[in-house]
């Protein structure tokens, strides 16, 4: 039987951090521009949140069923593990998602923007057939995965976190949520990083797997590096005259994933880089939105 930490290591509490970071930009922004709304914003966040672990435990399910957690470093697979039987999994994926919806639906309710449902839907539809379905984007290799995590958990979060609360949104909104945009995938990248060994073996043909170790990990640093000179052109733009303090800051809080992919660790080895990228990508989230939110002050 699963206990508590294992159903915990199954939903992949790591990667909540860069849930949020694009609601924390986004907010940021909505009170850049004087439409700031707590009650939106937790609603936001409670959107994000939800959906992330759905992700996790739909990845988890799809992935199980298919054979190809079997032999996976990382955290506990409850599917592949057998800890949870294959259907409760499901269950609990699907639960999260409808959490998200619920959550989804006050959010659209209560800004009025009825049209976003269709954005939901496409959020969820975008979750489930990353790894599920008959055939998965997931498992093709061809940037299809990066760049929906780029859409979604960048542009869509962030600047629809900014306009439920405000239709406006200047360019700067757009930059700062391609940071994170980034930052997002090279979350992605360093995850898919870690499983080529495994991934090569059972079919699953993610970009990492394409590119090959060594690509792999300068397109992470390229991601890194990105996500960061897009979230100082973003604060420069709304005349924040500390930018450059806090693109240092952010400097200092990549170093210590970059690093560690840059000297090829492999394996157990890359959780810590997993862990320290999502927490660069809260940095992000923390620094970028006060950023954006305080520029008028200072």
């Amino acid at each position: 039987m699963a206990s508590a930490k294992d159903w915990l290591e199954g939903a992949r509490l790591r990667t909540l951090p860069a849930a949020a970071a694009p609601v924390l930009v986004g907010g940021g922004a909505a009170f850049n521009l004087g439409a700031f709304s707590i009650g939106k914003s937790l609603l936001a966040l409670g959107v994000a949140l939800a959906l992330q672990i759905g992700v996790n435990l739909a990845n988890d399910y799809s992935d199980g069923i298919r054979g190809t957690d079997q032999d996976r470093v990382g955290p506990t697979r409850l599917t592949a593990s057998g800890l949870v039987p294959a259907r409760q999994v499901l269950a609990f994926a699907l639960f999260t998602f409808g959490v998200a919806g619920v959550l989804g639906l006050a959010l659209i309710a209560w800004s009025g923007h009825w049209w976003m449902v269709a954005v939901g839907l496409a959020s969820v539809g975008a979750a489930w057939f990353y790894t599920g379905g008959s055939r998965p984007y997931g498992y093709m290799g061809v940037g299809l995965s990066e760049l929906f995590v780029f859409v979604f958990f960048g542009l869509v979060a962030t600047v629809g976190t900014t306009y439920v609360q405000t239709t406006n949104l200047p360019w700067w909104v757009w930059c700062a949520a391609s940071g994170i945009g980034l930052i997002s995938v090279a979350l992605l990248m360093v995850n898919n990083i870690r499983d080529i060994p495994t991934d090569s073996q059972v079919g699953k043909n993610t970009l990492a797997v394409r590119l090959g170790d060594g690509a792999s990990r300068v397109a992470y640093t390229v991601m890194i590096v990105g996500g960061l000179l897009l979230g100082a052109v973003a604060l420069a733009g709304v005349g924040n005259t500390y930018w450059w303090l806090i693109a240092a800051a952010l400097l200092l809080a990549g170093l210590p994933g970059a690093v560690t992919i840059a000297k090829g660790a492999k394996g157990l080895a890359l959780l810590g880089s997993l862990r320290n990228t999502g927490l660069y990508a809260l940095a992000y989230g923390v620094l970028v939105g006060a950023g954006l939110a305080l520029s008028s002050a200072i």
